[in-house]
């Protein structure tokens, strides 16, 4: 009993089950952005179109490929709502820090580290060098 224990509040099951509730509620909100807001804003243009209805019957089977075409047209909106609405600002945000962390730093004129505006002493090689911030200002990482 004590393993199955050990085996349920291992960290990496509690990371992965909290990653599965969230992606499932990040779903929800892409789905309801794209069902409830571009999707109608689209209509606006050509009319909602709906392909659920066609199908084709071959030996008695009915082959919906309506509902391919739907799901597709559905994929593809989420696809690009997302990537507006999520990945291109992250990408944004993302290089914006990255672009001041990499201000925040300098090389250590003693061994080429990378080591911060402000140090007076290399992390790396404790040589002794001097700050390049000017009194007053502020370095963000």
């Amino acid at each position: 009993m004590g393993g199955f224990r050990d085996f349920l509040f291992r960290g990496n099951l509690i990371q992965l089950a909290v990653a599965v509730v969230i992606g499932t509620a990040f779903t929800n909100v892409i789905t309801a952005i794209t069902t409830g807001m571009v999707t109608p804003l689209l209509g606006i243009f050509g009319g909602q179109p709906n392909f659920n209805e066609l199908y084709f019957s071959l030996n008695g089977s009915q082959f919906k490929y309506g509902s391919v075409i739907d799901s597709l047209i559905t994929f593809f909106i989420t696809a690009v709502v997302l990537y507006y609405v999520v990945v291109l600002p992250s990408d944004w945000v993302i290089k914006r820090l990255e672009e001041n962390a990499a201000d925040a730093q300098r090389e250590c004129s003693e061994c080429w580290s990378k080591i911060d505006k402000r140090a007076t002493r290399c992390a790396f090689c404790t040589a002794s060098v001097i700050p390049q911030v000017k009194w007053g200002t502020e370095v963000s990482l």
